[in-house]
């Protein structure tokens, strides 16, 4: 004899077995790289890239030289608000997706109910039950509440390469930063260094005047250099304070000025700073770029969510049931009772909704393309950054070996100046051009080394750190 619990069991079994013939399953996004790289419309290897195979970038403690740099870069991962964000921003979209798991899995709760009701003799009766209850329990037979977890788990995917994406820019931002203090530090040297020798020749030119030994020509020369000077070192001040306020901002805390004034006496000019950014790398090595991989999952995500929207047309299997107790009192409840249970089962299908659904999809819709259009342009980026960084290179290099030279030339044109000035072959004036020569080009070296740096920077972020 079938009871009615075997009944409805086989009910709900029948219908699930049918519902699951006509299921279709949503296929994973095809996001495959390769597909993405021909949409792009990119060259298969970088500029100057010699191999075929993908190589790991340097890890950006080992390409850190400067102790001084390290130390920032720590003091900032710690610090920064920015990426305490960032890890926030991973936080929450775990907790996201753990919603999102747990809205696949049933419901169980425990509870004791009152009921009151006409008996089969007509007389008002009080039934108590108590026991394990299960809440409306949907049976994932389209696959729409698996969409949603694979949407949020690719959610997740892209808050972790954000946070990536964040401490690769907090390092590149630390570090030129500190490059950019170390420049303003050199800088300011040289302009204190050409105030005070500025006003030694002042003194020297008003001394020589009063005496007739000197024009006023000659004076009015060496304050025009004297005034240059000083509105440098103001600048460099300026300059200064503004860099040091940065690299406070970076850090979460103002720096050390002690630290600074005791660090290390190297110069821009050393080579101890950065580590050479390997060249010879495949383009795939791009893929792995933060940002890069942001877009991909944030395109798996909208692939997702589109499934789920798509399998919002099908009915709906829901399972509820309850097993407990039964008694006229309540005291009965804990004393044997009787053992009652229901199941229960539900297909639903809607019929109209008045276009939710399909305005749903046509929004998830649009969502994917745009996704994708996204995840094309972070490629298209990632490489226009990578041949800017790689383009760099030689070029800044070669501008540096000029400008050193230039600056050599100037000291020798100087020191010529000074000796056909001793033996009365020069004009004061001359001597005055090519003092400002020297001056102009030592600040030019300061900063076009400092460029050649920020590019080595922008190379090492660009090929995604």
């Amino acid at each position: 004899m079938t009871t009615p619990f075997d009944g409805a069991r086989l009910l709900t079994l029948a219908a699930a077995l049918a519902l699951a013939g006509c299921a279709q399953a949503p296929a994973r996004p095809d996001t495959a790289p390769g597909d993405a790289l021909a949409r792009a419309q990119v060259p298969a290897q970088l500029p100057g890239s010699g191999i075929s195979q993908a190589a790991t970038p340097l890890a950006w403690r080992d390409w850190l030289r400067d102790p001084q740099l390290l130390a920032w870069v720590n003091t900032a991962l710690q610090h920064n608000r920015d990426l305490q964000v960032a890890v926030l921003a991973v936080q929450r979209a775990q907790a996201q997706l753990g919603l999102a798991d747990a809205a696949r899995q049933p419901v169980v709760g425990v509870g004791v109910g009152a009921s009151r009701a006409p008996n089969s003799k007509g007389v008002e009766a009080t039934t108590w039950t108590g026991g394990v209850q299960l809440a409306a329990w949907e049976i994932d037979l389209f696959g729409r509440l698996s969409s949603l977890s694979d949407a949020a788990r690719a959610q997740l995917l892209a808050s972790e390469a954000g946070r990536r994406a964040a401490e690769l820019s907090l390092v590149a931002a630390v570090v030129q930063a500190g490059l950019a203090v170390q420049a303003d530090d050199e800088l300011l040297a040289l302009a204190r260094q050409a105030v005070d020798s500025r006003q030694q020749s002042v003194k020297l030119a008003k001394l020589r005047e009063s005496v007739g030994a000197a024009s006023q020509l000659e004076l009015q020369g060496q304050l025009s250099l004297l005034a240059q000077a000083q509105a440098t070192l103001a600048q460099v001040q300026r300059q200064q304070a503004q860099d040091r306020n940065a690299l406070g901002l970076l850090l979460g805390q103002a720096p050390d000025d002690a630290r600074l004034a005791a660090r290390p006496a190297s110069r821009l000019a050393d080579d101890s700073w950065l580590a050479a950014v390997p060249v010879g790398l495949s383009s795939q090595v791009l893929l792995r770029r933060p940002d890069v991989i942001t877009a991909e999952q944030a395109l798996l995500a909208a692939k997702a969510n589109l499934a789920a929207a798509r399998a919002a047309y099908w009915p709906t299997l829901t399972l509820t049931g309850q097993a407990g107790q039964a008694s006229p009192q309540l005291s009965g409840l804990f004393q044997g009772g009787n053992f009652v249970y229901t199941v229960a089962s539900s297909l639903a299908l809607t019929v109209f909704d008045g276009g939710r659904r399909q305005a749903n999809e046509d929004v998830a819709r649009a969502n994917q393309q745009v996704a994708q259009a996204q995840y094309e342009r972070a490629i298209q980026a990632a490489f226009r950054d990578t041949a800017d960084a790689l383009a760099g290179v030689g070029t800044w290099r070669e501008q540096l070996a000029a400008q050193q030279a230039l600056l050599q030339s100037a000291r020798e044109t100087l020191r010529l100046t000074d000796l056909k000035a001793a033996n009365g072959a020069a004009s004061v004036l001359e001597q005055l051009e090519a003092q400002r020569a020297v001056w102009v080009a030592e600040q030019a070296v300061v900063q076009v080394r400092l460029a050649e740096l920020n590019n080595r920077v922008a190379l090492y972020k660009a090929l995604g750190g």
